[in-house]
């Protein structure tokens, strides 16, 4: 899981410092406003919403901007309706790509998807190419300045996590997917400060690749990350240390 979770805090860093929030705000609204038309637009009877809305606010992404994305998903804004798809397939090197995206016309995704790939060596593959080598699992990333590892260690075993791991700077608390909302409740409930928590396709295994090979990756990453319509990038890719922090 660490490269997955490395790939996770880069994009993170990234959006704090990216001049362009624009983008990371459409994403941002996107997922907002389809977890309103799914589950209701009232957070506290939708985890998804809640979940989405707090990730937005870490954001800093303006309470108007969420109001709005919230109206849209119930219909109370006209607006345009996204729908939920998933692509995947291979980087070079044998890398797994798992794409979870949000669009209004899944043919140009995939027709933009599958050209971003190919004049980077990589390919799209059917379904279920590549999801037998991930896992859905909860993530939840508290910020390690400022909270204590054993009480938030405690606290994430307590409601039920997985897995607890600290790196760089962050405490990362894995959860079965069942169990994700309920373990971000009660950690909140206990004073836990978390920075992001999501579902996340985790891979079972891992590719390990440096050198020219990583920079190739990291730029098919970046570039997918980049596409609108690409909410998450899911990927089984492990590389140096020094490759991540070239980044």
């Amino acid at each position: 899981m660490a490269g997955h979770s490395k790939w996770s805090k880069i994009k993170r860093q990234k959006a704090v410092t990216d001049k362009a929030k624009g983008k990371l705000f459409s994403k941002l609204g996107r997922e907002i406003a389809v977890a309103a038309r799914e589950g209701g637009g009232d957070p506290d009877f939708n985890p998804r919403l809640r979940t989405a809305i707090d990730n937005a606010k870490g954001q800093r992404m303006p309470a108007e901007n969420i109001d709005r994305a919230v109206r849209r998903g119930t219909g109370d804004l006209p607006g345009a309706t996204f729908e939920e798809v998933t692509h995947e397939g291979y980087a070079p090197g044998g890398v797994a790509l798992f794409l979870e995206c949000l669009t209004d016309n899944p043919r140009r995704t995939l027709a933009e998807l599958r050209h971003l790939l190919d004049k980077r060596g990589g390919n799209l593959g059917q379904s279920g190419s590549v999801a037998w080598m991930f896992e859905r699992k909860g993530q939840i990333f508290v910020p390690a300045e400022g909270s204590d590892e054993d009480t938030t260690l405690d606290a994430a075993l307590e409601a039920g996590a997985e897995n607890f791991e600290s790196e760089d700077g962050v405490y990362l608390v894995t959860t079965s997917a069942a169990d994700f909302h309920d373990v971000l409740a009660s950690m909140r409930g206990a004073g836990i400060p978390v920075a992001e928590a999501d579902l996340a396709m985790v891979p079972n295994n891992t590719v390990r690749l440096a050198g020219r090979e990583a920079e190739k990756i990291l730029g098919i990453l970046e570039a997918l990350d980049e596409h609108d319509d690409v909410l998450k990038v899911n990927t089984n890719v492990d590389l140096e240390d020094a490759d991540w922090e070239a980044v």
